[in-house]
Order: C-alpha cells, then structure tokens, then sequence
C-alpha cells in the first residue's frame, strides 16, 4: 500500500513540475522589458490605501514619488487610521503635487475598508491606466515604464506583477517559498494569458489595469467583500472578456510581506479561507494534501525500507527540484527547498488555524474592523 502510494506521488511531482517548471518559463521578466518611450505613454493614476502604515508608508511614497514615468498622479486613502498614517501623508503631498490624499473616516456597510478605499480612489482617478499597489511597496524608478510598455506591446487590460518578498529570517522566507509554491499550484498564473483557460491572477503589490476595463466591470464594489481582492479583481477583470498577463517584477517591486512567523500566521486568516471560496470541504482537502503529498514522503523516509524508501526518495528528491527551481524565479535561494516539510506543516496548521478561527468567531477580524461570515459569503464571484 505505502509502495503504491509512493508510485502515485512520484507520478504526481513529475506532472507537477512538468506544468510548473514549462508554465512558469513563459512567464516574463519586467526587467527584460524596454520603457516605453515618453511621447506614447498615457496618464497613469497610481492608487494605494493605507492603513495604520507608519511603519512603511513613507518608504513607499518616496518610491512611487522618485518614478520616472512622465505623467502620473497619485491617489493614497487613509482609511479610518489611528497612527501617524495621516499626518504623515498630508506632509508629503504638501511637498509634491502628485500626490493626492483621501482621508475616509467612516466604512459604509457591505464594504471591506481596503476595497472600499481603492474604490472611492478609484472614482477620482483621472489616468487611462490605473496601477492599484499597497502602502509597503516599494517600486524602482522605471517599474512604471516597463509595465506600460508591457501592457501597450501585448494588448493588454490587465498586467499583474509579482513582488521581491523581503522578511526577516530563514524560517520566514521558507514559509512564503512555499505559500508561494501552492499559491502557483492553485492558480496557475502562466494561463492567465490564455482567452480559453478559466485560470486568472492579480497581485496586490502591482496590478495595472485600463480604466475603462476596470469600471466596465465594476471595480471594487464588485468585489466589496472579498478578502483577496487583489486575485478577484483579476477574476472580474477575466471574466469580463478582457486580456491579462503576469510578469516577474523580480529586482523592480519590494515588500517586506510579514517581519516574523506570528505576523504571517495571523495576518493570512484574513483571506485563506476566502482563497478556498469559504467551501469548508475544500480547505480541508487542500489541507490533506499539503499532508500526504508534502510532508509524508519525508517522514516514509524514516518508516520504510527497501523498494518503498527508494520511491520516495526518488519523490523527495522531484520535490527539492521542483521547489528549488521556484526559488530561483522569485528570488529566494534555492538552498530553502531544504525546508519544505517543515514549512509545509506549518502552512497545514495556518489553514486549520484560520478554519478554526473564522467558524467559531463567526467572521474575521481585518485592520481591527469584524466580518461576519454570513456577509462575506454573500460576495461570491
């Protein structure tokens, strides 16, 4: 039984890395991509919304300000802050004119706050192009460019970058490796591109969008309530028959996602169980794979012998490249492949952590403003 069992996984991580390995090649690099000249570039409104971000939001602001993309505004919404978020915005744009804030201070009923603030900055924007980004992101000088020039060259609606993640710790960069390992699995971002293929991707850290597609649609208040508001606005903007495309912003887009193992634990129960679409079944599921599929096979190295610990080595060892290999795309090293298995238990517990969480508080907790679940499940898209 466990022989077969091993046979079947071996089988699994082969097809896995095949798909992963050739998908993730078509995938292009921004930094690849000339700027688009100055006389064919459209007004691009930069939006961002900010809460409780005094820690990063200066940091961020600078980079959006130093672009050298020759027409842009931005919009930055402080939404509901209790920090120096505003204080520290309303001094900023009185030193730059691009810089334009929206102070909200109260959240209308049937809204998230972050998607209610990317939408009233949304109203606002007068940019043919609008790049929707957070308040900890850092982008390098010619990110805007390149994007655009991305966008123009391919007939583009839609552009989704992925961000350099810096955290703090080994620990930490092997968890989001592999967050990042079965976030690729579940959505398989190189068929975005694809009219034919239901697969679709956005990133919050970049997610450029024609503003006319992006109001045809319904913008944020067709995702009011969505925790991942960042993948369903790509799922809106797909759906809506238009086109999108991912691109590695490896070396032009920083964040430090979470700066410690509880940060992160606590911060993903605000859309994990929204990923799953809140189908209990399917989060346990996801849940029983991750187990057999990636920690099991290490463990069999210990509990089994002869013909059965040949397979799963043989299956460890698709595994190490499948992940290594992802690392070297996004910037990690490939050396925390070594990680996996413990990585993976801890992303097992994170999902049962949120499960439990969410069922028996009856909603999430999100920037300290309560969700009820019943609510949350009505945005289905």
């Amino acid at each position: 039984m466990l022989l077969w069992l091993g046979v079947a996984l071996l089988m699994v991580y082969l097809l896995i890395g095949f798909e992963v390995g050739a998908g993730g090649r078509k995938i292009r690099f921004l930094r690849d991509i000339a700027p688009i000249d100055a006389e064919n570039a459209p007004p691009v409104t930069i939006i961002a919304a900010a809460r409780n971000e005094e820690r990063n939001i200066r940091a961020a602001l600078q980079s959006l300000l130093r672009l050298n993309y020759p027409h842009y505004q931005i919009l930055v919404v402080n939404d509901r802050s209790t920090d120096r978020t505003g204080t520290i915005l309303e001094e900023m744009a009185k030193d730059d004119h691009r810089l334009e804030v929206l102070h909200v201070s109260e959240l209308p009923a049937g809204w998230l706050g972050k998607n209610h603030a990317l939408w009233e900055a949304g109203c606002r924007a007068r940019g043919a192009l609008l790049l929707f980004t957070d308040a900890d992101v850092v982008l390098a000088p010619d990110v805007l460019s390149r994007a655009v020039s991305c966008l123009q060259q391919e007939g583009l609606d839609h552009l989704a970058a992925t961000p350099e993640v810096r955290m703090p710790g080994t620990i930490l960069n092997m968890l989001g490796l592999t967050f990042g390992f079965f976030l690729g699995l579940f959505t398989r971002p190189w068929k975005a591109a694809d009219p034919k293929s239901h697969c679709h991707i956005g990133i919050g850290a970049f997610n450029l969008v024609r503003a006319a597609a992006y109001r045809q649609v319904g913008g944020h208040r067709a995702i009011a309530l969505r925790p991942d508001d960042d993948l369903k606005l790509g799922k809106i903007i797909k759906k809506g028959g238009f086109r999108q495309q991912l691109v590695y912003g490896n070396g032009l887009i920083a964040v430090e996602w979470y700066a410690s193992v509880r940060e992160m634990v606590i911060g993903l129960e605000k859309n994990i169980f929204a990923g799953f679409d809140y189908r209990l079944g399917l989060a346990v599921g996801a849940v029983v794979f991750q187990l057999v599929a990636g920690l099991w096979p290490y463990l069999a190295l210990l509990l089994t012998t002869g013909p059965t610990f040949a397979v799963y080595a043989a299956t460890v060892v698709v595994i190490s490249l499948i992940v290594a290999d992802g690392a070297r795309l996004h910037g990690y090293s490939p050396w925390y492949a070594l990680g996996f298995p413990l990585t993976v238990g801890l992303l097992a517990f994170i999902i049962v952590r949120t499960l439990i969480c969410t069922l028996s508080r009856g909603g999430i907790y999100w920037r300290g403003t309560f969700y009820p679940l019943c609510e949350l499940r009505k945005n289905r898209v």
